[in-house]
């Protein structure tokens, strides 16, 4: 047990050293936010379209930041993205929070989709922790019924809405050449964010969206014929493409252990641990190559890129996977030698950078942006509290 403490020590070092430094420094005192673009050439640009997501990600991090570690100077970052998220983010007219804001907080792309609606209760319920904001909570349940009321039909989750929540193409979340009714990726998320909201709540009817989702994953979208998770669907939960996303499939296992836990309904448990079983130990068999997590097959064609959240999923996934079954010893070596390969190759150790988006087979870093809307300490960062949280009462 040495070495996982010294695994969490290295990961505290490293969130406290440079995923806090970095974002704290992206903090925009004029316009309020977080800037939204550092380039690869680490040239900031202040102009840049800031993503509601990006900031409901950065608020949510700030929040658990701080509830793991304690320092005021957390919280005050936290405080900073709630502003924001209330006073330019959300849509006071029609309801619900807008996909992106120009850099001094005027709607940009006024599209409502479930997966940004679903975000931003993520983040309230935890900034609704960590500060006590009673009105952060409000508004995650003013953005809970606005996705039961108008997000969904008879069969789950829908997706994407224009600024009165009249449906229109899901362009943001449909890729590989399709365009999806239901996504795999927005039901994690809404899953992600009920799950959280529950927690905090401790609500039934909220409990009961749980249940109902957590009835999509094991009957429509785990496909037990190949152990894994559909991607992509119509409106009735039909696959429409050969794609298995190795990075939400290890992600999907620990969320939903994690809704499992904090929803405490043993069959449930009995129904769904199986398959997070199931599914880490094919992603450990399938996509665990040289030190790192590949990151996806359509086709059965592999594309070998390391993608930067992929890694961090897959080291939160693995120590999950040890944890449910400790005897598993392989996926604790598997999460500390992906944790190496961050370390060596992923975090980008240029000053005034965090980590590459990607690298190629080679580990050559790709030329794509450090921060922009979906690059944001939502993965690595926590990555790095779900390790240290997970390892405190280790012996």
């Amino acid at each position: 047990m040495q070495d996982i403490k010294a695994f969490a020590e290295d990961v505290k070092d490293h969130l406290t050293g440079t995923i806090i430094p970095f974002w704290k420094n992206l903090r925009d005192e004029e316009y309020g936010g977080y800037y939204g673009w550092l380039g690869y050439d680490l040239k900031l640009d202040k102009e840049a379209v800031k993503g509601c997501i990006l900031n409901s990600r950065i608020l949510w991090f700030f929040s658990n930041a701080y509830l793991l570690l304690g320092e005021e100077s957390l919280l005050r970052e936290a405080d900073h993205a709630w502003e924001f998220l209330r006073d330019h983010c959300v849509d006071r007219e029609n309801g619900g929070v807008y996909w992106s804001l120009t850099y001094d907080g005027k709607p940009e792309d006024t599209t409502k989709h479930t997966y940004n609606q679903a975000f931003a209760i993520y983040a309230l319920s935890s900034y609704y922790d960590a500060s006590g904001r009673k009105e952060a909570l409000e508004l995650a349940w003013e953005l809970y019924r606005l996705i039961e009321t108008k997000c969904r039909d008879e069969y789950g989750y829908l997706e994407a809405f224009n600024i009165r929540f009249e449906p229109e193409d899901n362009d943001k979340l449909s890729e590989n050449g399709v365009m999806a009714e239901k996504t795999m990726n927005t039901l994690l998320h809404v899953f992600e964010a009920y799950t959280e909201l529950y927690r905090v709540t401790k609500d039934q009817e909220v409990g009961n969206r749980l249940r109902f989702m957590l009835d999509l994953i094991a009957d429509k979208v785990y496909n037990p014929e190949l152990g894994r998770q559909e991607v992509f669907f119509d409106r009735m939960w039909n696959s429409l493409i050969d794609l298995y996303s190795y990075g939400h499939d290890i992600e999907t296992a620990w969320l939903t252990d994690r809704g499992l836990d904090v929803l405490d309904d043993t069959a449930y448990k009995v129904k769904l641990r199986p398959i997070t079983k199931e599914i880490t130990k094919n992603i450990y068999d399938r996509a665990y190559i040289d030190h790192s997590l590949v990151n996806e097959a359509e086709n059965g064609v592999v594309d070998t890129t390391r993608v930067w959240w992929v890694q961090a999923e897959a080291v939160v996934g693995f120590l999950n996977g040890w944890q449910r079954t400790p005897e598993k010893t392989e996926y604790l070596d598997a999460a500390e030698d992906i944790w190496k390969f961050i370390k060596t190759y992923m975090v980008d150790h240029r000053e005034g950078s965090e980590w590459y988006w990607a690298l190629d087979q080679e580990k050559r870093p790709l030329e794509k942006p450090v921060v922009e809307p979906w690059k944001c300490p939502y993965h690595n960062g926590r990555m790095c509290i779900e390790v240290i949280r997970r390892t405190q009462n280790v012996a």
